[in-house]
């Protein structure tokens, strides 16, 4: 094998590492202080006073979505697994088409600012409101768990930081960066750091895609070849089956992990917010076009760095290195490239993170002070400058929790953490959206069983899962009160959101607001009203 090598416990050079990280903290802080400076009012705070056109948008978007579950997750389950961690990168692609056909245009038009203003429209408003900030809030703390997990190991490697201490250290200082993009820059600071961030990592990944293909001589074949000579799994890691579909409790896990993959987009609250940054429907619809476009480009390039890894590193490497399996990416980067290429490698994983945990705050602050402080506490008569002031304060407390949360998530796959946030958001938010996008009879009642029955569900499931306990990659692996088999509860919790939702709504003698949901019809098609 051609190239440098790293081994366990070096990295190269730190200090030309930890320059290149530096960098691009120091320029993102710089951008976010310069664009900050218009953040008075909430339109300006929660959605950048709706300035950003469809193709920023779209970029910014897809920032948002290429987490370090993409980056770092998806790259070392292929390394690892082949082709079955490739399924991952489907399944985060085919969940845009939900997003584009039903999603975009219709909560761009009917709310405006969180998904909250979308349930609420023709309900009672606060219980609703309640309802869709606990939501977002559990959601985006599952997503934040997966973010915080990645930056210890990539950020560890860089600075080859050993042990758990030194990686809760990393993963506290991510965290406080973080929570300064959000108090300073608001949505158009964080907006702008994503778009940095996405356009990096794009440049990045299709120069490496480029440099292996051309390495192996342009022949993919030769590449895959490789990369199943040097997999402890040989040839089997080219075909199905290596990960899931060995007993049928893991063929059930696959089809579970494929519908939360699929459906979870559409109920990302995050992802949701990004619709209110545009002008119009118009321009919504065109941000998830371009989000689409180059997230195809993005998860093409991650089979090939994926089997890269494999063949030039090689699975024992991985597993062997500190991150483990989340490690991939940056150890390729080192062995085609040495210490210059590792290091922007780290510096844009460490962008991805800080970029997608931003955008994760911001909505999550947002939901509770916007549905729960706005309109539940203050009933709608809250001041901009105090309601601004509580998004602040509650973004702090937010990072606080995702840097405890992250600590006790080190270790496991990113884009695993990350395909259970799917899950809690297809369970939680998809079929109450729906029905009240498109059912007139939809309540307030089967709005709330809707919602609390699939993340009480999917809560419940993931407790009692080999997640937390039970198996040797649990979070707490010295205990075993595993009930639940499957690893991703989406087969099961989100039929149980809209069976609730549908039962709630027939089963109440409340009566919908006939209307109210004329007018929601109306307005989601069209705009008029907004």
């Amino acid at each position: 094998m051609s190239g440098p090598v790293l081994a366990a416990g070096e990295i190269g050079d730190p200090v030309l590492n930890t320059a290149v990280f530096a960098a691009f903290v120091v320029i993102t802080l710089y951008v976010v202080y310069r664009v900050s400076s218009r953040n008075s009012t909430t339109a300006d705070y929660y959605a950048a006073g709706g300035r950003f056109t469809g193709m920023q948008n779209g970029i910014a978007l897809s920032g948002d979505f290429l987490s370090a579950a993409s980056f770092l997750g998806i790259a070392g389950a292929i390394a690892i697994n082949g082709y079955d961690g490739f399924l991952y990168s489907i399944g985060f692609l085919v969940a845009w088409l939900v997003n584009l056909l039903l999603i975009a245009e219709l909560v761009r038009n009917t709310g405006r600012f969180t998904m909250g203003d979308v349930l609420a429209f023709r309900m009672r408003q606060r219980p609703v409101r309640a309802a869709a900030a606990t939501s977002t809030l559990v959601i985006s703390f599952f997503y934040m768990l997966a973010q915080m997990a990645g930056a210890g190991a990539v950020v560890a490697l860089l600075l080859n930081v050993q042990g758990k201490a030194g990686q809760a250290l990393v993963i506290t200082v991510v965290g406080a960066i973080m929570i300064f993009y959000v108090l300073v820059g608001g949505m158009k600071g964080t907006t702008w750091v994503q778009i940095i961030k996405a356009s990096i990592l794009i440049l990045c990944v299709v120069l490496m895609t480029v440099f292996l293909l051309g390495k192996f001589g342009f022949s993919l074949s030769a590449l895959l070849e490789q990369a199943a000579a040097n997999n402890t799994k040989g040839e089997k890691v080219l075909e199905p089956g290596g990960q899931y579909g060995k007993t049928p409790t893991t063929t059930l896990d696959f089809v579970s992990l494929s519908l939360a993959l699929i459906l979870g987009a559409a109920g990302l609250p995050h992802v949701l917010m990004r619709f209110y940054t545009v002008p119009n429907a118009t321009e919504a619809r065109r941000s998830v076009v371009w989000a689409v476009g180059t997230m195809s480009v993005f998860y093409g390039a991650t089979l090939v760095i994926g089997y890269g890894a494999s063949a030039l590193v090689g699975s024992e490497r991985i597993l062997q290195s500190t991150g483990r399996e989340n490690s991939a990416a940056p150890l390729l980067a080192f062995e085609i490239g040495g210490t210059v290429l590792l290091g922007i490698v780290a510096a844009v994983a460490f962008a991805t993170i800080l970029a997608v945990v931003a955008g994760l705050t911001i909505t999550a602050s947002a939901s509770f002070a916007h549905d729960v402080y706005a309109n539940i506490v203050r009933k709608g008569k809250a001041d901009a400058a105090s309601e601004v002031r509580v998004a602040r304060l509650t973004a702090v407390v937010i990072g606080v929790f995702a840097i405890i949360g992250g600590i006790l998530a080190n270790g496991q796959n990113v884009a695993f953490l990350v395909a259970l946030a799917f899950a809690f958001a297809a369970s939680a938010n998809l079929s109450t959206l729906l029905y009240s996008l498109f059912w007139k009879r939809f309540n307030t009642t089967g709005t709330l069983w809707g919602m609390y029955g699939g993340l009480g569900s999917c809560l419940l499931l993931v407790f009692f899962s080999p997640v937390v306990s039970g198996a040797p990659t649990s979070i707490v692996s010295t205990v075993d009160f595993q009930l639940f088999p499957l690893a991703n509860p989406g087969i099961v919790s989100i039929p149980v959101s809209f069976v609730c939702g549908y039962l709630g709504t027939v089963l109440s003698r409340e009566r919908a607001d006939v209307d109210k949901a004329k007018e929601m019809a109306v307005r989601s098609l069209t705009g008029i009203g907004r």
